[in-house]
């Protein structure tokens, strides 16, 4: 395996997996729209960290309309980040994200067939489980109640890999991330919002009583997860698997702002609010077959993260 499509790769995620892909030697073909859904300027110095590598080309293109404008040779698979993302958005827009999330995987899948591409790494979400009550959620766990649009184009998107695994003979992993943070994180997410309003010396707002909680997963553990799973995906065949990434360790949305807060030195000031449509009460992993596939394992604890955190937005302050 020496050639990759990633798409989304100036997103927070395919960013990352980009650097790594890189550094390990590999060719990567990167597609992105810069979707305004925040700062093209945020994105593009993602792109600029690895845009000049000898080994990568980029297309702007919008993967629902575009993805004939790609003619490379020899791309061995592709790893689809590429998405709107969020779900309180989602319940708003819900056409955009069923044309993007659907429709654009659907042209992915087509794309695919055209170049003789056929190992898939999906970016599926723990959003599909819902209000799951079996804890912690396995991928054999029914995902067939998904309370937002989000989620259910992503269960979509599962659905049509494996009508493509079927038909195309295509090998795919669905990867389930939970709650990614970490630098580059979108600016829309949690732990990026707090950090900013708490530097800022302003409220935060947090929806329910603070009980909910998210499995919080570092960006270098998720993405060295990607990159094993690119790796088990490369080297078998007949394969459609279903995989969560997770951090298995679900922290409360209290204790995750009081950690902020210490970290930073602050003193606490919040007021609750309503839970927001579409969210979820608890985000928690089961990450066994991970583990047991290809040897997936966390190691960064939520203090080391959120410090790691600071530190980065602190930097990005000063340039």
């Amino acid at each position: 395996m020496h050639k990759i499509l990633v798409t989304g790769c100036a997103g927070f995620i395919g960013s990352h997996v980009c650097e790594l892909l890189l550094s390990k030697g590999f060719e990567v073909i990167g597609v992105d729209n810069f979707d305004p859904f925040y700062s093209k300027e945020l994105k593009e110095k993602n792109l600029s960290l690895f845009s000049s590598h000898p080994k990568f080309k980029f297309y702007k293109l919008d993967i629902v309309h575009g993805m004939e404008a790609i003619h490379e040779a020899g791309i061995e698979m592709v790893v689809h980040l590429a998405a709107k993302a969020g779900v309180r958005p989602s319940i708003a827009e819900p056409m955009e994200y069923i044309r993007v999330n659907i429709t654009g995987t659907q042209k992915v899948h087509e794309f695919m067939q055209a170049n003789s591409i056929h190992k898939l790494v999906f970016a599926s979400s723990s959003s599909v489980y819902g209000n799951n009550r079996s804890l912690p959620f396995k991928e054999t766990d029914s995902v067939d109640n998904p309370i937002s649009p989000y989620a259910f184009t992503k269960k979509a998107g599962e659905l049509m890999n494996y009508t493509f695994h079927h038909l195309q003979k295509t090998d795919v992993i669905n990867l389930r991330f939970f709650t990614v943070y970490g630098p580059r994180q979108r600016p829309d997410l949690a732990i990026n919002k707090f950090v900013k309003k708490i530097d800022l010396d302003e409220q935060l707002e947090l929806f329910g009583d603070g009980q909910s909680a998210r499995d919080y997963t570092y960006i270098s553990d998720t993405v060295n997860g990607i990159y094993n799973a690119i790796i088990y995906c490369s080297e078998n065949s007949n394969l459609f698997l279903t995989v969560n990434l997770g951090n298995s360790n679900p922290v409360k949305l209290i204790d995750l702002v009081n950690t902020i807060y210490s970290k930073m030195g602050k003193k606490k000031d919040i007021i609750f609010t309503a839970m927001q449509p579409g969210d979820v009460d608890i985000t928690f992993a089961d990450i066994e077959l991970a583990k047991a596939l290809f040897n997936y394992t966390p190691v960064i604890d939520l203090n080391t993260g959120i410090k790691n955190f600071i530190i980065w937005r602190q930097q990005q302050k000063k340039v």
